[in-house]
C-alpha cells in the first residue's frame, strides 16, 4: 500500500519547470507554450529503484527534434534558474544522464552504441522484467486508436505499437540497482526496454526524473502505473487478442460493447 501511495504521488510533475511550460492544476499534463526549448520538467518526488516514471505524448507539431527523458541527482528545488535545454545544458551541471529519443532505434548495446530495433517477444506476456524489476506491461504500451483501414496495417499486435515519437506513445524512464551499488538507467518505449543508456549512476543521492517537452513534442501526461498483478479484466483482453487477427475482428464477437473497446486498447 506504501508503494501504490508512493507511485501515486511520484505520477506528477515537480512544480520547479522550464519557463515555457505550462502544468494542469493536478500537475500531470505539461504543455510546452512557445518556442521549441524552455520545456523542462521533473517527476514531484524521486524514483524509488525500480519505479517507471512513464509518460504519454498528447500533442506534436513540426519541429526538428523530439522528447528527452532521464535522471537527475540535482534537486529540482535547488536550481537557482531551470535550464533551457536538458540537452546540453543540464547534463553540464552534472549528475544528469538524459537520452533524446528518436523515430526508430532506440535501444542501446552494452557499449552505448544505438542498436536496430529487436524483434519483439511475444507481445501478450503481461509483464515487462528488466533486471529483478517486473512491471505490468499493460500501462506501458501506447496504442494507436483503430481506424477504418487498421486491419490492412495492423496484426493486432504487431504493428498496433506506434513509433516512438507518436502522439499516444508512451515513454518512461527508471533505475535498476546493481551489484557494485550504483544503478543503470534504462528508457522504456512501448513497453519495450531499450537496454541501459546510463550506467554507475550514483545510488546515495536521490534521483529525480527528467522530461524535456522539447521541440516537436508539444504536450505529455503521466501515466500513473500501479505495479503488482495485471488486473483479471487484462489477462482476459490478453486471451482474446491472442486469438485473433486484428483489432476489427473483434467487432464480431458476442461481447458486450465496452469489453470489445477494451480489448481494442481505446
Amino acid at each position: 500500500a506504501a508503494m501504490a501511495a508512493r507511485c501515486r504521488l511520484a505520477a506528477r510533475f515537480h512544480r520547479v519547470h522550464g519557463a515555457n511550460v505550462r502544468l494542469d492544476a493536478a500537475r500531470t499534463r505539461a504543455t510546452r507554450v512557445e518556442s521549441f526549448a524552455n520545456g523542462l520538467c521533473f517527476s514531484q518526488e524521486p524514483l524509488a529503484p525500480g519505479q517507471i516514471f512513464l509518460v504519454e505524448i498528447e500533442k506534436e507539431r513540426g519541429w526538428c527534434g523530439h522528447l528527452r527523458v532521464g535522471l537527475t541527482a540535482l534537486d529540482p528545488q535547488s536550481l537557482e534558474v531551470v535550464p533551457e535545454y536538458s540537452l546540453p545544458d543540464l547534463v553540464n551541471m552534472g549528475d544528469t544522464w538524459v537520452f533524446a529519443i528518436t523515430r526508430s532505434h532506440n535501444r542501446v548495446t552494452a557499449e552505448g552504441e544505438e542498436a536496430p530495433a529487436r524483434a519483439r517477444g511475444p507481445a501478450w506476456e503481461p509483464f515487462l522484467l528488466i533486471e529483478r524489476v517486473r512491471i505490468p506491461r499493460d500501462a506501458l504500451v501506447g496504442r494507436s486508436r483503430p481506424g477504418r483501414y487498421s486491419h490492412i496495417l495492423d496484426d493486432l499486435y504487431k504493428a498496433n505499437v506506434l513509433p516512438a515519437t507518436a502522439r499516444r506513445s508512451r515513454i518512461g524512464v527508471l533505475y535498476a540497482p546493481q551489484p557494485d551499488g550504483t544503478a543503470d538507467m534504462h528508457i522504456v518505449i512501448n513497453g519495450e526496454d531499450m537496454g541501459p543508456s546510463a550506467r554507475r549512476l550514483p545510488t546515495t543521492r536521490p534521483l529525480y526524473a527528467v522530461v524535456d517537452v522539447f521541440a516537436s513534442t508539444k504536450s505529455v501526461r503521466v501515466i500513473p502505473v500501479e505495479y503488482g498483478f495485471p488486473s483479471l479484466q487484462t489477462l482476459c483482453r490478453l486471451v482474446i487478442q491472442k486469438h485473433i487477427v486484428h483489432r476489427l475482428a473483434i467487432d464480431g464477437l458476442d461481447l458486450p460493447p465496452p469489453l470489445k473497446s477494451f480489448c481494442k486498447h481505446e
